[in-house]
């Protein structure tokens, strides 16, 4: 918070760093490097909760939450994921039933990032069940909501230190000024925060590949074999010669996504070939990564090891790979 990480994408007048999405790429790619994790927490504060709420929240709504967001004295959620639906984000069960003066929710919510330290939470619902896309609606709740629980998912693959949860909702009411956007507008809403926030995952997915590839040039740099350092083998010098050509051009992807979406030209394709490209090429550098380092790789001694095991989740996260396939091919039929 002090540092600002936390409201790089808040206009100035909202206490916030105004930095465009080339600038938030950078940022968090720089934090991937040393910690998959911490780039996590950064990204999806900025990238999701946040950005949904600058983006389509009400003045009320903006100038009560995003100044406290933005300072760090409140960490924001994003919540659309459930136990029975992912990629199928229109096939969400969690309801919200209007009442007076408000709404009532029930449902639950999986692998949220933030779950159980996050302070306020921007929630996807569906407010007409029978609209399917069309129906749902977003919500800001806050934690300590009566009916509004959350419950730590422990025993991940990797990002151990960033927190992930389950939010159950139990008939939590909700004002009407907490509704994001407009009724049955939430389904747009979210495809827009995906296409900005696969931006940040390809940066993401940049930094662990440059960790990996760093890491391994150190390494063979250093390790010696048959009287001499392993950087002098050939197969070696290979393998780290396509981390580096598979990772420059992840890198200049994100960065073509980026400047489109600053520029404000359609980026969807490009947002979804940066996230593909990148968290595929940073997945196969972290594999290669631990391969040079030999036995070495297989322990918690090297860092190498827990960016292999960061680095999976950016195949899955903000849309799986086969879910930016299926973008990139839409976009390329409809053109």
């Amino acid at each position: 918070g002090e540092l600002g990480l936390l409201g790089m994408t808040v206009p100035e007048e909202l206490g916030g760093s105004a930095l465009d999405t080339l600038s938030v790429a950078c940022v968090v790619e720089e934090i991937a490097r040393w910690d998959g994790s911490l780039a996590l927490t950064v990204a999806s504060h900025n990238g999701l909760g946040t950005s949904h709420l600058l983006r389509f929240g009400s003045d009320e709504l903006r100038r009560r939450y995003i100044p406290e967001i933005a300072a760090g004295r409140k960490l924001a959620a994003w919540a659309l994921t459930e136990p029975g639906s992912g990629s199928d984000a229109a096939g969400m069960r969690s309801t919200a039933v209007r009442k007076e003066k408000g709404w009532v929710l029930n449902g639950a919510k999986m692998f949220i990032t933030q779950g159980t330290v996050g302070d306020v939470f921007v929630v996807l619902t569906l407010t007409d069940p029978g609209k399917r896309q069309k129906g749902v609606t977003a919500f800001l709740l806050e934690k300590g909501m009566k009916g509004f629980s959350q419950r730590a998912l422990h025993g991940k693959l990797g990002m151990r230190s960033s927190d992930t949860a389950e939010l159950v909702m139990e008939d939590v009411f909700v004002e009407d000024w907490r509704r994001i956007g407009e009724v049955g507008g939430g389904f747009v809403d979210t495809l827009k925060i995906l296409d900005k926030g696969r931006i940040t995952i390809g940066a993401l997915a940049v930094g662990l590949g440059r960790g990996a590839l760093e890491e391994s040039v150190a390494y063979a740099t250093d390790r010696k074999a048959f009287g001499k350092p392993i950087a002098d083998f050939q197969a070696l010098r290979w393998m780290m010669a396509d981390m580096a050509t598979e990772l420059d051009a992840a890198r200049l992807l994100v960065w073509r996504a980026a400047f489109l979406c600053d520029e404000g030209k359609p980026y969807t394709r490009e947002a979804a070939v940066a996230k593909l490209f990148a968290s595929e090429a940073a997945c196969r550098a972290a594999a290669q990564g631990v391969q040079i380092h030999g036995g070495y790789g297989f322990t918690k001694e090297f860092l190498v090891e827990r960016i292999y095991r960061d680095v999976k989740l950016c195949t899955i996260g903000e849309g799986t790979s086969e879910i930016q396939r299926l973008v990139i091919a839409r976009e390329l039929l409809k053109a």
